[in-house]
């Protein structure tokens, strides 16, 4: 497993190296980073922005290294300077990321929130991953299990779930196989590890 819980799999796309640990994993499971004109270093977490950019692994112990050592000026071979509160920033589009996916999920059926529906759609075996809030009730979170062989993703808030489904808080929530399953996974391990705190989801199995 690679920094950040995201797996290692070398048949999955390109990889590139983190300036900070200097290892080599698939690109889903680093952050790029682009300089603009004013010489200033911004996170492109869709990895689509122009430019040549430097990578750093998924990890905020790996991006705070990247910002303290000013390994950013290596990596880009240039004078260029980290803003204050990268970090924060990174962690904040991953957030509006994951956000935005579940909500693109939720928008083609592939998605549902509450308890009572989620836990339909695990007795049906209709759920790929169980989706709960890192702030919920552990009591009332330990009565829904991870689907067999399926993802559970624990370190969202209420709030960030209740954003992607059009309300106030979500605890409870689930997303079918296929469509954007796999990339919300993909997306959600990101944001795990830059986070400063990490439920991990009460030690519950990940699949």
């Amino acid at each position: 497993m690679g920094r950040g819980g995201v797996h290692k799999d070398r048949s999955e796309g390109p990889e590139r190296k983190c300036i900070a640990t200097g290892e080599v994993q698939p690109k889903y499971g680093l952050i790029r980073f682009v300089a603009g004109p004013d010489g200033r270093v911004w996170p492109d977490v869709a990895g689509k922005l122009p430019g040549r950019g430097v990578y750093v692994a998924a990890d905020r112990a790996a991006l705070d290294k990247a910002v303290g050592k000013k390994l950013f000026a290596r990596g880009f071979k240039a004078q260029v300077t980290a803003p204050e509160g990268l970090v924060d920033e990174v962690e904040r589009q991953l957030s509006r990321r994951v956000v935005e996916l579940i909500s693109l999920a939720r928008k083609s059926g592939d998605a549902v929130a509450g308890y009572e529906k989620v836990k339909t759609w695990l007795d049906k075996e209709e759920a790929q991953v169980l989706l709960q809030a890192v702030d919920g009730s552990g009591r009332g979170k330990s009565k829904l299990s991870t689907p067999h062989f399926g993802k559970y993703i624990g370190w969202l808030t209420a709030d960030e779930l209740g954003m992607a489904f059009g309300r106030q808080t979500v605890i409870h929530a689930a997303l079918a196989s296929g469509g954007l399953a796999k990339r919300v996974v993909e997306e959600a391990q990101r944001l795990r590890g830059v986070r400063k705190s990490d439920d991990g989801g009460s030690g519950r199995a990940e699949g």
